[in-house]
């Protein structure tokens, strides 16, 4: 699956593409701010965002790749009543965050090491 990662931190950021690309996923971006994350909407086909990026909060670029059907989840440490009620149905991983809770939000199938 190509994947984008929207992460202001560095060593967070690079964990998470460590623990896709040993599955088999491909990292097609890492970004911490969301507004460059846009313009590779067209390559991805799931999205982790942190709430809080570089340039804010990541609730509107949520909710493009929502209008667009692109599958995403919040990795954060922010609390699940600050997410705005449109994205509460969106999937959630509570930061720190265990590797097996990561992999869990892909399907299991082609490409996929599991």
């Amino acid at each position: 699956m190509r994947v984008m990662i929207c992460e202001d931190q560095p060593l967070i950021a690079f964990d998470l593409q460590e623990i896709l690309e040993a599955e088999g996923h491909e990292v097609i971006g890492v970004y911490d701010r969301a507004a460059d994350a846009e313009a590779c909407l067209d390559d991805v086909e799931f999205a982790l965002l942190d709430v809080d990026l570089a340039d804010g909060p990541s609730y509107a670029f949520a909710q493009t790749l929502e209008d667009r059907g692109v599958p995403f989840a919040f990795v954060t440490a922010s609390r699940l009543s600050d997410i705005p009620v449109p994205l509460r149905g969106a999937q959630v991983v509570a930061k720190p965050y265990r590797h097996d809770a990561i992999l869990a939000l892909f399907p299991r199938g082609e490409g996929s090491k599991r």
